[in-house]
């Protein structure tokens, strides 16, 4: 007697259900459907192969192989050859193509579950299992198709807002040390002023070959800048911005915008091109490239985020109504808060009844919060408004063709601590040397050329002398350009003009009270104002440096 074989089946019938699912039992057949939807989802075209068209699975399934060889070799050039890739992705042209490709990608992956659903036979399953498997199949469709199309517009968004922001330009070139030198400012049309001004000016000073960076801090109110051999100013200040009190550096770029446009009628913006001319001058460096933040845009830019969340621990002044309705200074009492992005700038901004050290200390903490509550949500969510913000908040002469290798150099500079000088106190002197007003060209040119040796040195520690592990990346990291301080905040006084002393650092102070020893009020501060007591005032804003991000 023979014995019959034993054949297994995952199906509880014989495997033509898999084309004819009629053929088997509602078990059989809400597997099959779930199976076709599976297959849709992590290979596209392989559930039409099994279960339906094979020559339309057959095209879907090659472009899916591309797909993943696309990725796989991406992120192979990104570990080999990632300051190449990065140059190739942040070109106009192919971020354009990458847009279009992503919504056809979208387009035909959409195409696939419309036709995944034909092949379920909606008809042929269990009352019950119909809408699991069409809530399944939306979610499913929204969570790909959609998701790639929303990639397509998030894409074009960026391709539009770094084109708004990078010119065409020519490239930027390094110096003769092989270094790339950046002018930083944060600029503002701020209350009872004429015209813009830069009240926050640094220079970054990048090395190629290491990403090693010198972060220069020039003070507002710095005086007799020099202007760079062959530069336009030079006819109208042959002997420097020495004009006195009225010639400090952050004025020259209004200057230029109000009476001398005309001697760089080449340039987008005169005054950047005045401003990197005399910061040039000063250091003994050549200095070719700029990024001027708004602090308009920075309003934005936290409105887009939905605020930023900070906990104050002391009392900060504010213009604006008070509560009893009268115009005047309102007050943040100890708290936490979430800032809009008016707000936010009101209270990073205010030094009055206190010093310029309080308020760097809650510049710093605004934006220490606008890093840290950044998040994959918020960009998700508000990637259209945080794009125009961008926008708006950062003017520059950097090509975009070079964005790639500033990136690039970017990631390489995140390894290495900058070196930081002030033309100030206390790098030149005490606060009262008022070496700002009185500067020394020629010590900060030698302090320059020490900082510059030191990171030669380490670099052939490091390298060897062989030169081994060089690179020619033509840029500089565009990511430290624009986060290497507190530019987009101001960090110098803003309402004054003249030469100002700098102020001692903060020292922990009590929690200020009321005479009886109770605790300050809105009120009483109001109360004090009006009668003057801007002692009191002041000793309440005395330690409204306390910030915490939340």
């Amino acid at each position: 007697m023979s014995i019959p074989a034993i054949t297994y089946h995952r199906f509880t019938t014989e495997p033509d259900v898999i084309r004819r699912p009629r053929t088997g039992s509602e078990t059989d057949r809400t597997r099959r459907a779930f199976l076709v939807l599976l297959i849709t989802l992590f290979i596209p075209g392989g559930a039409q192969i099994a279960f339906g068209s094979r020559r339309l699975g057959r095209a879907a399934l090659v472009v899916t192989i591309g797909c993943w060889f696309t990725v796989l070799l991406g992120v192979v050039l990104y570990l080999f050859l990632r300051g190449p890739l990065l140059s190739i992705l942040t070109q106009p042209f192919v971020m354009w193509l990458a847009t279009v490709i992503l919504a056809a990608l979208a387009v035909g992956w959409l195409l696939l579950w419309l036709d995944a659903l034909r092949l379920v036979h909606f008809a042929s399953l269990a009352p019950g299992m119909r809408p699991v498997i069409a809530v399944l199949s939306v979610v499913l469709m929204v969570l790909t198709s959609g998701g790639l199309g929303y990639a397509a517009h998030m894409l074009n968004e960026g391709r539009v807002a770094l084109s708004g922001i990078f010119g065409g330009g020519p490239a930027i070139d390094a110096d003769e040390d092989g270094r790339y030198n950046f002018l930083l400012m944060g600029a503002d049309a701020g209350e009872g002023r004429e015209g813009l001004r830069p009240d926050s000016i640094h220079v970054m000073s990048v090395s190629r070959a290491t990403g090693e960076s010198i972060i220069v801090s020039i003070p507002r109110n710095f005086q007799n800048a020099q202007f760079e051999e062959g530069s336009p100013m030079q006819e109208i200040y042959p002997e420097g911005y020495n004009c006195g009190n009225e010639c400090i550096i952050n004025f020259l770029y209004t200057e230029v915008m109000e009476q001398y446009q005309h001697l760089y009628p080449e340039a987008e913006d005169p005054g950047a091109e005045a401003m990197m001319d005399a910061v040039s001058g000063t250091l003994d460096l050549q200095v070719d490239g700029y990024v001027m933040v708004d602090m308009a845009g920075f309003e934005e830019l936290i409105d887009a985020m939905g605020g930023v969340s900070v906990e104050s621990g002391g009392w900060v002044p504010y213009r604006g109504v008070r509560p009893d309705g009268e115009w005047g200074d309102a007050w943040w009492e100890p708290g936490e808060y979430t800032f809009s992005g008016e707000e936010a700038l009101a209270y990073a901004r205010s030094r009055t009844h206190s010093s310029d050290y309080n308020r760097i200390q809650r510049q710093q903490c605004i934006q220490q919060a606008m890093v840290a509550q950044f998040n994959p949500q918020t960009l998700l969510t508000q990637f259209s408004d945080l794009m125009q913000a961008g926008e708006n908040l950062a003017e520059t002469n950097l090509p975009q063709s070079q964005l790639g290798s500033f990136l690039d150099l970017a990631v390489d500079a995140q390894g290495h601590q900058p070196k930081r000088l002030t033309l100030g106190a206390p790098d030149f002197g005490a606060s009262g040397d008022l070496f700002s007003t009185y500067p020394d060209f020629d010590e900060i040119h030698q302090r320059m050329e020490e900082l510059k040796a030191e990171e030669d040195s380490a670099e052939e520690g490091f390298f060897g002398s062989s030169g081994y592990g060089s690179r020619s990346a033509a840029a500089a990291p565009f990511g430290t350009v624009l986060w290497p301080a507190p530019v987009g905040l101001a960090t110098e006084p803003q309402a004054q003009d003249a030469v100002e002393e700098d102020e001692p650092p903060i020292e922990e102070t009590t929690p200020p009270t009321q005479p009886d020893g109770s605790p300050l009020t809105v009120e009483y501060l109001m109360e004090a104002e009006d009668a003057g007591q801007i002692s009191v005032l002041e000793e309440a804003a005395s330690s409204n440096y306390d910030c915490t991000p939340q």
